[in-house]
């Protein structure tokens, strides 16, 4: 094997990152050769210069495509992680140059942004107007990875406990209750002291099964001693849980936070029923000793 040091350091160019980044992508030579607007032959040709460098089979070829080898997983995340850091530096320059104060990226669960992120970026937005916020829902599942390919520069949502690493620096920032939710002229909306048993029979949108919030969710049907609803649509998005709570319609389970703002504006109506679950607190995650660079 060649001197891993020297070739990371020194050999590998942006334009064998980009290459390595959209095969990774397209998993198809043809296709990040368009992508990337070569040939199909020079895409073959660079990848085997790659090669050839870390003394090293980093991908696999075969008629369905191209797979990473365990020594080209590593690699990647190295690319994705210098074209992250990259695309920033470029932006953050870009933004300098017109007078403006930079740029963050953030990872946001829905339960932060009504009033948390919401308000943060107003005071960003009111110290520098030209500044570029980029915010990307989802959760931790799918931001982590992010986070730490240095694609965003921080995470704010619920600080579940089994996603705490030692490379993460956390600091939480205030507690966010749940509540039931439905269309404002569902039936149980109009119903005051509601059961748990009224709510058991109905359809239900839902965070994942690895969520907190679902897990508390089912363990509140099992302490009224019923089975947890079957007809159901599991989703992290917000859009998408609006969107079938009112179409079906269903029953949705969210922070109290969120639900008045959909309440304010004629989406959703709280359901009258107690929820007395306790949940990780809304907080914020970094990269520990990372360039992050937070609101």
């Amino acid at each position: 094997m060649t001197d891993v040091d020297r070739v990371l350091r020194s050999n590998l160019k942006l334009r064998h990152l980009q290459l390595l980044v959209a095969l990774d992508q397209f998993r198809n030579l043809g296709r990040a050769a368009e992508f990337l607007s070569v040939t199909q032959p020079a895409v073959s040709k660079t990848l085997a210069e790659i090669e050839r460098m870390f003394g090293l089979a980093l991908f696999e070829r075969s008629a369905r495509g191209t797979e990473p080898t365990p020594a080209g997983a590593p690699v990647l995340r190295f690319a994705r992680s210098v074209l992250a850091d990259y695309e920033r530096t470029r932006d953050e320059i870009a933004a300098v140059a017109r007078g403006a104060a930079g740029r963050v990226a953030v990872g946001a669960m829905v339960v932060a942004t009504p009033d948390l992120l919401v308000d943060a970026v107003a005071r960003l937005k009111a110290r520098s107007a030209q500044a570029t916020v980029l915010v990307e829902e989802g959760d931790l599942m799918r931001l982590l990875p992010r986070l730490r390919a240095g694609e965003i520069d921080l995470f704010v949502g619920r600080l579940e406990p089994g996603y705490a690493s030692p490379d993460l620096d956390t600091e939480a920032l205030h507690e966010e209750a749940m509540c039931v939710v439905a269309r404002p002229d569902h039936a149980l909306a109009r119903r005051r002291r509601l059961r748990w048993a009224d709510l058991a029979r109905e359809p239900w949108v839902m965070p994942p099964p690895w969520a907190s919030s679902r897990i508390k969710l089912h363990q509140m049907f099992y302490k009224h001693r019923l089975d947890p609803p079957v007809d159901v649509i599991e989703t992290t998005s917000w859009l998408n849980t609006v969107g079938f709570v009112r179409a079906r319609p269903a029953l949705g389970f969210v922070a109290r936070s969120v639900a008045r703002h959909a309440a304010a504006e004629g989406l959703l109506a709280p359901l009258d029923i107690r929820v007395p679950i306790e949940l990780p607190p809304v907080g914020l995650i970094t990269l520990r000793g990372g360039s992050s660079r937070c609101l």
